[in-house]
């Protein structure tokens, strides 16, 4: 388990798939090379184009869970995640068509210095204390990316839950596509059916299911639970797939990141470690698979001296700078609040191991899986593709 996999950016992830699908529907040249597999050219001869992310859907999931055999059948090849493996990244990377190092949002919890909080940044809520801004307000004080879907030639359409189909952050990158929300699973694939057999004008599809997730959280990425959901959604699939046969659609199925199981025993908890935590002049930001680290200049000897004596068996410990040249968050150029949204140090975890600590007014939990880290497992996902 201790093989790692960093991001690639360079033609086998999913800024580049994002790359590809942009081209084929008009955007200008962006950033990075198209997906080879599905270059714009082959995506563009088709009248829809529908990418549908099963959030937690890993490549290692997908293979495991033998009750899949649609998604199973059509897969191309896989891709890599972002780093963090993770949803508030890859989501992101998925609904603006860039990497980390140009959108800048680097986890579920993010310190930003324009509101001076540490916010939840996928509901926009703090992680302490009232909120400074509301929610609302946020989006355009804290995201500089442009709309992806504003450059397209086609109509497009963002298909989300209707828990956060007009979240500030969804309604926020949605903005130039038509927002469309689900209740159910089989809500899910009738807007799909709606969108594409409506004999309208040529339409990009961009559709998100978080149940796996969800499920793989609480229970494990091997659970029954787990795979319950994901043969519920190939069943639908399915069906779909006999549905849009003819319509001349290219439906491509990914997901934003895979799992791992890191069982209590693994939990490096802050709690146990007073001396490491009274070095951080914040809480910890990030991921528990990948955790970024604000210390004073003063202190940064002794908290490199208490991670490696103290921790060398669970966590690799890295320069945050050195993580941005090197490119695990993309090439530049580079978001001008990066370097402070990752903070001076980042501890990515070994094995199967995580990271957490608590607030005092925060509700303790557990979480069986998790992602972030650089494992194969976190970070490669399954593309699956079938022209219909």
């Amino acid at each position: 388990m201790s093989a790692t996999l960093l991001p690639d950016y360079a033609g086998g992830g999913i800024v580049n798939l994002m790359q590809s699908i942009a081209t084929a529907c008009g955007a200008p040249p962006g950033l990075y090379p198209q997906q080879a597999q599905l270059p714009a050219t082959l995506l563009a001869r088709a009248r829809h184009i529908v990418l549908l992310v099963i959030d937690g859907m890993g490549l290692r999931t997908l293979g495991r869970h033998t009750a899949s055999p649609y998604l199973q059948q059509h897969v191309l090849g896989s891709l890599t995640s972002v780093f963090p493996s993770t949803t508030a990244s890859a989501i992101t990377t998925f609904m603006s068509g860039l990497a980390p190092a140009q959108h800048g949002l680097t986890g579920w919890h993010m310190h930003m210095d324009e509101i001076d909080q540490t916010l939840a940044i996928l509901p926009l809520t703090p992680r302490q204390g009232p909120p400074t801004v509301a929610p609302a307000d946020l989006p355009a004080q804290l995201f500089e990316h442009p709309p992806l879907f504003r450059g397209f030639d086609r109509e497009a359409w963002v298909v989300a839950p209707q828990s956060i189909a007009s979240s500030p952050f969804n309604a926020w990158h949605a903005r130039g596509a038509q927002t469309v929300a689900y209740s159910t699973l089989p809500g899910l694939f009738a807007c799909l059916s709606d969108g594409l057999l409506d004999n309208a004008q040529a339409r990009y599809i961009y559709a998100y299911y978080p149940e796996l997730d969800s499920q793989s959280h609480h229970f494990g990425s091997d659970s029954r639970q787990a795979k319950h959901v994901l043969a519920e959604f190939d069943q639908q699939l399915g069906e779909c797939i006999r549905r849009l046969r003819g319509s001349n659609t290219w439906l491509l199925v990914t997901a934003d990141h895979g799992f791992i199981d890191s069982p209590p025993r693994r939990v490096v908890e802050l709690d146990d470690h007073p001396q490491l935590a009274g070095l951080l002049f914040r809480p910890l930001c990030g991921e528990r698979r990948a955790a970024f680290c604000y210390v004073e200049a003063e202190q940064r000897p002794e908290f490199e001296r208490y991670v490696r004596r103290r921790l060398g068996r669970s966590v690799h410990l890295y320069a945050s700078s050195a993580l941005i040249n090197a490119g695990w968050f993309g090439p530049p150029p580079y978001h001008p609040r990066l370097a402070a949204r990752v903070g001076d140090y980042t501890l990515v975890m070994k094995d199967n191991w995580t990271i957490k600590d608590w607030l005092p007014e925060e509700k303790r939990y557990t979480m069986l899986g998790v992602h972030g880290g650089i494992s194969p497992w976190e970070m490669r996902v399954p593309l699956i593709a079938v022209h219909l």
